[in-house]
């Protein structure tokens, strides 16, 4: 039977493989890699030469297939990342039909860890649910970007004792969570900080974390320092095309 695997690659240091990922894609015949075009075409770089560094079997194949368009300001948010979905299940299923012999193992490379704000798993549990190819899969853990987020701002996910939670910019922009000091916001194209400016919050704040292109900032979550993520953002969107950034906003104990 074909075997799948979803691999956790890190949020963008190659260093960030586990010892099982590198053993894992030792395993795989074919990678798969969803292409989003000449702006983020870095993506697809950074794959490549993880798979030059770490692969020693003498044969693999990489295949390629063009990420299906997204809209990026729906009506209806969830309809919307619905559609892409099932564009994106079909998409999967035709790479593994067609170029997955029925003994062989396939890859899907994920950013940070597949169990944390991506789609992967669900888009695999969603080709086995279609019912028109059979395949076994197992899913590797990998560095998170919260986790490479904290380690170089070298602090901690929680306080003691306190709860943390992980949320969208989209979700915190309805308000800061109950019961909650800490707060991971990831997938945020808003700055929804700008809405805690001056409440006494800490913020550590990277984008391109792990890769050389890191950005770090931190401090007293005040207007200068808002107003200076805002503009580093920006600025490194115009420059690199994209962005990746996550950030913690943090109630210092009393």
């Amino acid at each position: 039977m074909r075997k799948l695997y979803a691999i956790g690659i890190g949020a963008g240091d190659p260093e960030h493989l586990t010892v099982q990922a590198i053993d894992r894609l030792n395993r795989v015949d074919v990678f798969f890699v969803l292409d989003k075009g000449a702006e983020k075409a870095d993506l697809v770089r950074l794959r490549q030469e993880i798979l030059d560094r770490f692969v020693t079997r003498p044969k693999y194949r990489v295949v390629l297939a063009q990420d299906p368009p997204r809209d990026r300001t729906p009506v209806d948010y969830r309809a919307a990342v619905a559609d892409w979905h099932a564009a994106r299940a079909a998409i999967y299923e035709r790479m593994l039909l067609s170029e997955l012999g029925t003994n062989d193992s396939g890859a899907f490379l994920v950013w940070g860890d597949p169990s944390l704000y991506d789609s992967t798993i669900a888009l695999i549990e969603a080709v086995l649910a279609r019912g028109n190819v059979e395949f076994e899969y197992e899913v590797v853990p990998g560095i998170s970007s919260i986790s490479a987020l904290v380690a170089r701002h070298r602090t901690t996910m929680n306080q003691i004792g306190r709860a943390v939670q992980l949320t969208t910019g989209r979700r915190l922009a309805e308000g800061w969570p109950d019961g909650v000091d800490d707060v991971f916001v990831l997938l945020d194209a808003h700055t929804t900080f700008d809405r805690y400016v001056d409440e006494g919050l800490h913020v550590y704040w990277g984008a391109y974390v792990g890769t050389p292109d890191e950005i770090l900032l931190s401090g007293p979550l005040t207007s200068a320092l808002a107003a200076r993520i805002r503009e580093t953002r920006a600025a490194a969107r115009e420059r690199h095309g994209w962005i990746m950034d996550t950030y913690l906003l943090r109630r210092p104990a009393k």
